[in-house]
């Protein structure tokens, strides 16, 4: 078993790392910028070591910086958590090659699914269902043209590299083609550093439904069901859940043996997550695969009762799968809400600022993952993302019951929130019914 892990990351995904730690006996040491010295998660590390000022590319992305802190403190591996560099294959590969275990896959599959359309050719090989579209990259605004007329408009175009929602942009007719085309390789060269980018077949009023895996080094693989993630803001999830009402028990079936397929035949290691678009008629289309741990992976954890963080640490230290498929039950429904410091009636602008006055809501089933505290002050450095909510009820009728609950109990004085935002959306008719997809945020509040 790992003994001493560096968490590379901030707020409450370095909190979660490091109470997984706790529970397991192993020492964990946090990197921190100078905006971030009095972060939760510094003071309830280990040891917490201050790796540069504010801007994340002197800290949070400093690789030199992080590896010999690493090395200094005595560490055996490196826990990413999600963003920063928890997707960087050079980050994981410089960590193999000095001898510290990159809690994650291996090199050589982050650089695989990171690259979108290598990602989509390799699914395709392995015979997951992907979207019609360009084998591999566009090249040149003709060929652009030749493949959209072939698949048919609507089209979109994604950034080879891309992420975060960046990099993408939908074609209704050939007008536009050459000009979009264009805006999205000069996107994809700025955010990216790399202007590859690929054309599918743009699939209308999709859900957007992820499966959860875990495999070991030693070829075990299990699914852990699926989360739908269709409520989305310019590509941003909002509000996630467990089990997906948009597909049926067959079609769930088919996505977790295909999952379990794929991992099992390219050899991967660790959390990993397949991403779908399922169309009207459930059928479902590869989209990419997120080679780390989610934002949203406690949803699963509520209703499989798995620790995802534990599993992680487990297979990094070579140790088997302790379950089988047979051994995961779904139990109940469970939401979660990412609390953001941000103002929607402003076109969410970020909003940092010292919080002066706070109450965290609790009860059965709910959980709230966060960093922040009475007297924090949320930088203007990082993400808007200070908290998560996360609800667990019998069903979803009860698991959105208690997230509006858990909501409106939820104070954050001194910034502002999308606290009020979350709760239209609960109360949206079309939201409780099940009757969105994920164009519902754009067509039900126009923002």
């Amino acid at each position: 078993m790992l003994k001493k892990i560096l968490i590379a990351n901030r707020g409450e995904i370095a909190v979660r790392i490091i109470r997984a730690c706790r529970e397991m006996g192993i020492c964990s040491v946090v990197i921190y910028s100078q905006a971030d010295a009095n972060s939760l998660h510094v003071k309830l590390a280990d040891q917490a070591v201050c790796i540069g000022p504010a801007p994340s590319n002197k800290s949070y992305l400093n690789i030199k910086a992080i590896i010999e802190t690493a090395c200094l403190t005595g560490c055996d591996s490196i826990h990413p958590g999600f963003g920063f560099l928890s997707e960087n294959s050079h980050f994981a590969k410089v960590c193999d090659e000095i001898g510290i275990k990159f809690i994650g896959p291996t090199c050589k599959h982050i650089d695989l699914m990171g690259n979108k359309s290598k990602a989509k050719e390799t699914m395709k090989n392995i015979g997951v269902p992907v979207v019609p579209g360009s084998d591999g990259n566009v090249s040149t605004e003709q060929e652009a043209i030749e493949i959209s007329n072939k698949i048919g408009y609507p089209v979109i175009l994604k950034a080879a590299s891309g992420g975060g929602g960046k990099g993408i942009r939908i074609v209704y007719d050939k007008n536009n083609l050459v000009k979009e085309y264009n805006i999205v390789k000069q996107e994809a060269k700025i955010s990216f550093n790399d202007d590859s980018i690929y054309i599918e077949k743009f699939i209308q009023n999709p859900r957007h439904v992820e499966i959860q895996v875990l495999s070991d080094e030693h070829g075990n693989a299990i699914s852990l069901g699926e989360r739908d993630c269709s409520i989305q803001r310019r590509n941003q999830k909002v509000l996630e859940e467990t089990p997906s009402m948009a597909i049926n028990d067959d079609v769930r079936k088919q996505m977790g043996d295909i999952a379990i397929k794929a991992v099992k035949e390219l050899g991967y290691h660790n959390a990993g997550t397949i991403e779908f678009l399922v169309d009207k008629n459930m059928n479902f289309y590869f989209m990419e695969m997120n080679t780390r741990l989610q934002v949203e992976h406690p949803v699963t954890e509520m209703v499989t009762g798995i620790d995802i963080v534990k599993e992680q640490i487990k297979i990094a230290s070579g140790e088997n799968l302790e379950y089988t498929q047979n051994d995961i039950k779904i139990i109940g429904h469970s939401l979660e809400a990412r609390i953001n410091a941000e103002n929607p009636d402003k076109n969410f602008m970020p909003c940092p600022g010292i919080i002066n006055g706070l109450h965290i809501p609790g009860g059965n089933g709910i959980r709230i993952d966060t960093a922040i505290y009475d007297g924090y002050m949320v930088p203007q450095n990082y993400d808007s993302m200070i908290a998560k909510i996360i609800v667990h009820g019998k069903d979803r009728k009860e698991s959105i019951a208690k997230m509006k609950s858990a909501l409106a109990e939820f104070v954050i004085e001194g910034i502002d929130t999308n606290r009020d935002f979350l709760l239209k959306i609960l109360d949206n008719e079309k939201y409780v019914t099940n009757n969105y997809d994920t164009s519902f945020i754009a067509k039900e509040f126009n923002v």
